[in-house]
């Protein structure tokens, strides 16, 4: 059952957001639409295909429509040049046309290697995300940010890409462990940080329904965060200004994950979590904003049991100046200048290259020891 649907509008390149339940179930005649002929190529993680591809395949076959698959690992290491050359290998192999769509069933890595792959395939054909994680359902399938990691930091390597369609299948949830569930949430929690102290207030409220799985709290929450996105993606598509503000928690959250590995041991969401705690606290200790503000966000967070500093990271201790030393890998970075997302309250982010450094690493060094 859809929903809801949010466009994206972007012209002659919009697209909707469908979101609801059953979803998987219809791909085959929700997807039918936007294709020019009845072939495809679904690109899925092992972990997803063992749960949902052959019923998607199905769906897809009621409606005629002829799939060819390829499955790879799951994990931020995919995220890599040799899986997007075996990709581009395995595409080609296919016989792929220009105006054919290729399909990405997953989470962020599927859908962000995916819609790289189909960017640069044949010198751009499209593609459609079926996001099956909440974090790629409020963020990572909206927007057409495509790319992969490097040693030298987090999708460093990527282009602009506008998805044909989004079909975010809320039911899907219900088969994520709650760990995956909660990094997702925190993408949530994002924009009513940003712009929307009312959303705030409403996941204060309603935040622990999300993550038990009430249908309509679900829904809600994944149309409202995706209609915050669609607007500020139809305002800013490349990200010249205020598009920007979506990565609140991010350049500390991306830093931390680089420090950590990009594995099991801290998800992207826990990191962009804690990055958002962080981002308060150094808003607050510049006086930007009221000094309980940090202590609510960490609240909330809190309660959910969501990490919300980097002491709750496991493992052996970080280390403030390596953590900055991958903050100036960032794609913000101006002039030498790392970019910073910071707040002068909950629902009030604004964008500031006039941080200190030795600001950062001191708010750094005592949060590395505080839990």
């Amino acid at each position: 059952m859809i929903q809801d649907t949010v466009t994206v509008g972007l012209g002659d390149r919009s697209y909707d957001i469908l979101v609801g339940t059953g979803l998987l179930q219809r791909a085959g005649e929700l997807i039918r639409p936007a294709l020019r002929r009845p072939k495809t190529f679904v690109v899925t993680d092992e972990n997803v295909a063992a749960l949902h591809l052959d019923g998607f395949r199905s769906a897809l076959a009621a409606a005629g429509i002829e799939a060819g698959v390829h499955v790879l690992p799951a994990g931020e290491q995919t995220k890599s040049f040799r899986h997007l050359e075996e990709l581009i290998g395995a595409m080609l192999d296919a016989r792929l046309e220009r105006r054919d769509r290729v399909i990405a069933l997953g989470g962020g890595v599927i859908g962000d290697l995916t819609g790289f792959a189909a960017s640069i395939l044949r010198r751009g054909i499209g593609f459609i995300q079926v996001p099956t994680t909440l974090l790629s359902q409020v963020d990572s399938s909206v927007g057409g940010k495509t790319g992969i990691n490097t040693r030298q930091g987090k999708n460093l390597v990527g282009t602009f890409h506008q998805p044909a369609l989004v079909l975010a299948d809320t039911g899907v949830l219900d088969t994520l462990p709650r760990r995956e569930l909660g990094a997702g949430y925190a993408e949530v929690l994002k924009y009513g940080l940003i712009r929307d102290a009312a959303f705030f207030q409403w996941l204060e409220a309603h935040g622990a329904e999300v993550l038990a799985g009430d249908p309509a709290a679900r829904a809600h929450a994944v149309a409202t965060s995706c209609r915050a996105k669609a607007d500020v993606v139809a305002a800013d598509e490349f990200e010249t200004g205020e598009r920007a503000l979506l990565n609140l928690g991010h350049t500390f959250g991306h830093a931390l994950e680089a420090e950590t590995g990009y594995g099991e041991r801290l998800l992207h969401g826990e990191g962009v979590a804690i990055g958002m705690v962080l981002a308060f606290e150094l808003s607050a200790r510049l006086g930007l904003c009221d000094p309980q503000a940090p202590a609510t966000v960490r609240r909330h967070l809190r309660l959910l049991d969501l990490p919300a500093s980097p002491a709750d990271i496991p493992g052996p201790p970080l280390d403030a100046r390596r953590l900055i030393g991958h903050m100036a890998q960032d794609k913000k970075v101006k002039d030498g200048r790392i970019t910073f997302v910071l707040a002068r309250g909950i629902g009030d982010a604004f964008l500031t290259s006039d941080v200190d450094t030795a600001d950062v690493e001191a708010m750094l060094t005592d949060a590395l020891q505080t839990a």
